[in-house]
């Protein structure tokens, strides 16, 4: 009897490290804004055109590292990529204009590119078995909500001991850290199928940018983005701001949450916390049923649960039970997209198919930190903002729907 393959190779501990290392510093970005707005005197506008460019330049970078991983290597591609993320970040501490601080996020927007999903879920899912795949790709998801638990809270109890400024440069050295792990990341590669190795990424591609149930992927991608970009940018001012007091002698006192601030820095931690368990579950539940309506479930419930967090008060309570709800919709989106990719289209150009799709995704992802600030210094909140956000998570519920999930067939050769 054939031994079952571990799910835990080297690929996918490695991968899971530097997600992790990736993301908690990602994540963090929302807590600097109140800090350098108030020192500059920036709009909110400002600080959010930052983020939304770094947003956009991940996506714009996911494919291009992709591509990369392919013809020079993963590894390589990797190191490209921190060392790109640790000079952005270095860059971005010294910045005193608005313009500079947007220019040097396109360096931590392509750094995050090359040390974030595209590059290592593509590597996982080329290094795990057939019946492991789906799992291996939640997992590596999850440690990006690992990252997240801790790097927004982390980042908030820096800032009470040194300036933003130092804890970018102790973000930057993070980055640069994590790269010890790399020569760990070694595990022989499942084979790609006779179809697959004939094909040439021009053929994919092409086939991949006729195919609707492609496109219909590429679009409903475009809500997650929106969703966990705008979150991730404003909800810690949001709380901040809107939140109900916090009462003495209360639960989140007596465990030392005793402002707004710190409540959301803690709301971003527990979403991470909570998409821990809901990723596992997507990846258990992809290997199981199909995964499009998996995704439909996903994007409905978060629509329910973001039009009702914005119809009741605000309260510390309400903020709680909505970043739990929230976190665990979060990245459950991820390992089953791209699971559905590679399986429509093969694992050999994963990661330069499942980058274009993500580049979607940074497209909502720099509407919804962009709009954000621009709507919030027009109008003093939040709250078109997130009705939109409601209305596009409800379009993408819908537009998984018609989505083709068998293989593609290769076109025959002339």
């Amino acid at each position: 009897m054939d031994k079952q393959p571990s799910i835990f190779t080297p690929v996918l501990i490695v991968g899971c490290f530097i997600i992790l290392v990736s993301f908690a510093v990602r994540a963090s970005f929302g807590v600097f804004q109140i800090p350098i707005a108030e020192e500059f005197g920036w709009m909110r506008t400002e600080f959010s055109l930052a983020i939304a460019i770094q947003n956009l330049a991940w996506g714009i970078g996911q494919p291009l590292f992709g591509a990369m991983a392919e013809k020079i290597g993963d590894r390589k591609a990797i190191v490209l990529g921190a060392l790109t993320y640790a000079v952005g970040l270095v860059l971005s501490s010294q910045s005193v204009t608005p313009g500079a601080l947007q220019l040097n996020e396109v360096l931590v927007g392509f750094g995050i590119a090359g040390t974030g999903f595209g590059v290592i879920l593509a590597v996982v899912g080329r290094a795990a078995s057939d019946e492991n795949r789906s799992m291996s790709l939640a997992i590596a998801t999850a440690a990006g909500s690992a990252g997240q638990i801790f790097g927004a809270p982390l980042a908030e109890w820096m800032l009470g001991m040194f300036p933003w400024q130092t804890v970018f440069l102790i973000f930057a050295a993070a980055i640069l850290a994590m790269l010890a792990a790399l020569p760990l990341m070694r595990a022989p590669v499942q084979p790609a199928s006779r179809a697959e190795l004939e094909e040439s990424l021009g053929t994919i591609l092409l086939r991949a940018a006729r195919d609707p149930s492609f496109a219909l992927i590429f679009l409903g991608f475009f809500s997650c983005g929106y969703q966990l970009a705008f979150i991730t940018a404003h909800f810690p001012a949001f709380v901040t701001e809107m939140c109900g007091p916090i009462l003495p002698g209360g639960l989140l006192h007596d465990i030392g949450i005793t402002s707004t601030s710190a409540l959301g820095a803690v709301s971003i931690g527990l979403i991470g916390m909570a998409n821990i368990a809901g990723t596992l579950t997507a990846g258990w539940a992809g290997k199981r049923w199909p995964k499009k309506y998996l995704l439909a479930g996903i994007y409905t419930a978060r629509t329910i649960a973001a039009g009702l967090f914005i119809m009741l008060p605000i309260t510390p309570l309400s903020v709680i039970v909505f970043s739990v709800a929230m976190g665990s919709l979060w990245l459950a989106t991820v390992p089953l997209t791209s699971g559905l990719v590679a399986h429509i289209y093969g694992l050999r150009y994963m990661g330069t198919l499942y980058g274009i799709v993500f580049f979607s995704h940074q497209l909502g992802g720099f509407l919804g930190v962009w709009l954000g600030g621009r709507m919030y210094d027009i109008h003093g909140d939040y709250t078109l903002v997130w009705w939109i956000g409601v209305g596009v998570g409800a379009l993408s519920a819908i537009v998984h729907l018609p989505v083709r999930e068998d293989r593609t067939p290769a076109p025959a050769l002339a």
